[in-house]
């Protein structure tokens, strides 16, 4: 391998030559620094540089089935001895923690190399990543349109070939979104698939669910097999694994029953590109043999977004009051921005009655889907209602949410779905629209069953590559 070719490989791939001994780990961070620095003033996808603790990092002795692999932790959760996670916002302390999740633990043991941090939302909070600390992560298929978000960063950073993947977390499409957005794989596990602790037992009731974004499907199978499973303490766990995820991959999914979602809940049709994609993707899977049919989840047409946005605006009002208590203050008004102020407000008047009311109606809910998923075994249907939306559309200073989140209305109609229920979903780079950006199709499959999903997924990577398929700002 030439350095050169660095891009154009898999973690796996790069790990294999490190295996082989063709390259060596410090040869690779210094691939992907360089990488950083060319391509970063244009995409604003990585806001913390660790280069020196990555550099020592690449010169540890061999571990894990990714030794040497170029990798970046999202600016949320995945807390790193040391290092500070600030969540996009001005209000976090800025304090280093004082030792890593667990995640990021099984991450390091996995044998990646962390090289910085990437951008996101403030306090997580759009399925966009623009912010007034650090700015707009911008797409590398085209940067005047959004990477998707939360974990935005990291999708504009893999998909330019900086990294071959990176960390991402998903509490209401976080990692799809940005998958989809930005033309990667992106699975949000199953509930309690991978751990939160030790500072967390979950987050707003399980809807909050880690993993990466990858290029390849391999990928983002054998980073799983590095991390899943429960922590001690974890106060629920996924059910078990019957075998290594790589190993499913290789595996034949069989006919499936597949139902297609190809409208939203209310029954208003996705953007002309989205309707091609799902459309497409039905025909292609029909091809493939599986049972194609038209359906519709049994959901009200505002049910999950009815659910899922009083649960997160209470989980911000708790997250910055448990800022406020750390630091001995409230924010000031500068440390907020407007449309965090305006969800914070409306999180403060969530009572726990009515918290645990919409938890026992998501719960309700989630046992009609599974109902529903007994005829099928996985669900398709467009990962966004539109294809990426430009950067610049969602008005930061706003105090009024309502009106701040109404350009995002019909954007991301199903993936707080699955949040809410805990069922693994996928989004899979399978089309592009007619300008040229990526339209991810999302698959969901019965809560704990991930198989389903990387046997089908590696079924259509192989029959429908997206390798090849670059962005505008790549390698």
């Amino acid at each position: 391998m030439t350095l050169s070719d660095y891009s154009s490989y898999d973690g796996l791939g790069l790990a294999a030559l490190v295996k082989a001994g063709d390259v060596t780990p410090a040869e690779l961070a210094e691939a992907a620094i360089e990488r950083i620095e060319k391509h970063n003033p244009a995409l604003n996808a990585v806001v913390l540089k660790l280069y020196d603790e990555g550099r020592a990092t690449a010169k540890a002795p061999p571990k894990g089935p990714f030794h040497g692999v170029p990798f970046l932790m999202k600016d949320a959760f995945g807390d790193m001895k040391g290092s500070a996670t600030r969540d996009g916002s001005r209000f976090r302390s800025g304090e280093p923690a004082t030792q890593d999740s667990t995640l990021a633990a099984r991450f390091k043991a996995s044998g990646v190399v962390i090289l910085g941090r990437t951008n996101v939302p403030e306090y997580t909070l759009l399925p966009t990543t623009e912010n007034e600390i650090y700015g707009a992560a911008c797409n590398p298929w085209n940067p005047l349109h959004s990477t998707g978000g939360s974990s935005g960063g990291s999708g504009a950073a893999v998909a330019a070939g900086i990294v071959p993947m990176a960390h991402a977390n998903d509490s209401g499409g976080s990692i799809r979104i940005p998958a989809s957005a930005c033309g990667l794989v992106g699975l949000k596990p199953t509930r309690g698939r991978n751990p939160l602790g030790p500072d967390y037992g979950d987050v707003v009731a399980g809807l909050c669910s880690e993993h990466v974004v990858t290029r390849s499907v391999r990928d983002c199978a054998a980073m799983l097999d590095c991390t899943h499973g429960g922590d001690v303490g974890d106060p629920y766990a996924a059910p078990p694994v019957e075998r290594p995820y790589l190993d499913e991959i290789k595996r034949d999914p069989g006919k499936l029953r597949i139902a297609v979602l190809s409208k939203d809940a209310s029954g208003k049709a996705f953007h002309a590109d989205c309707t091609a994609g799902v459309a497409a993707t039905a025909k292609l899977l029909s091809g493939l043999g599986h049972e194609v049919e038209e359906a519709a989840l049994p959901i009200g047409a505002d049910e999950a977004a009815g659910l899922f946005l009083p649960m997160w605006a209470a989980y911000l009002a708790w997250d910055i009051d448990a800022e406020a208590e750390r630091r001995g203050r409230p924010p000031k008004d500068d440390e907020l921005q407007g449309l965090t102020w305006g969800f914070y407000e409306i999180g403060k008047t969530v009572t726990a009655s009515q918290f645990l009311d919409l938890r026992t109606k998501a719960q309700a809910m989630s046992r009609r889907i599974a109902q529903f998923m007994v005829k099928y075994d996985v669900t398709l249907t467009s990962t966004l209602a539109m294809p990426p939306i430009r950067n610049g559309v969602i008005d930061l200073t706003t105090r009024d949410a309502m009106t701040g989140f109404l350009p995002l209305a019909d954007y991301v109609p199903y993936t707080p779905v699955q949040n809410l229920t805990g069922q693994p979903a996928m989004s899979l780079p399978l089309h592009w629209s007619a300008d040229g950006l990526p339209v991810g199709m999302m698959f969901a499959a019965r809560f704990g069953d991930e198989a389903t999903l990387f046997r089908l997924a590696a079924q259509l990577e192989a029959a429908q590559p997206w390798a090849g398929r670059h962005p505008k700002i790549w390698g």
